[in-house]
């Protein structure tokens, strides 16, 4: 299912980048840059995130554990959280 239409990002693309390593929304939203354009997708993202994070290598979604934390840090962890989210106005659009 897509989550976010700006950057066409999946929950099977979420779950592979938390697979890969991913171990924080911020980490994810770096990769990914789910949730970093309108902002519409955030809160679902976050939760697609928190689900996948929680599941052992190897388990299916739903089970109860922690995920590992080896995963590589991105210069820019951090910082895509605090930016303000810009909406554009649709071309054409009457005033």
């Amino acid at each position: 299912m897509i989550i976010c239409i700006c950057h066409r990002i999946s929950d099977r693309d979420i779950a592979g980048a938390v697979r890969q390593g991913c171990d924080s929304f911020d980490e994810l939203q770096c990769e990914l840059r789910v949730a970093t354009a309108c902002g519409a997708c955030h809160d679902c993202a976050v939760q697609i995130f928190e689900v996948h994070a929680a599941v052992p290598a190897g388990a299916a979604p739903g089970t109860a554990g922690t995920a590992g934390s080896a995963g590589t840090a991105c210069s820019t962890a951090g910082t895509l959280a605090a930016r303000p989210v810009v909406r554009h106005e649709r071309r054409g659009a009457a005033a």
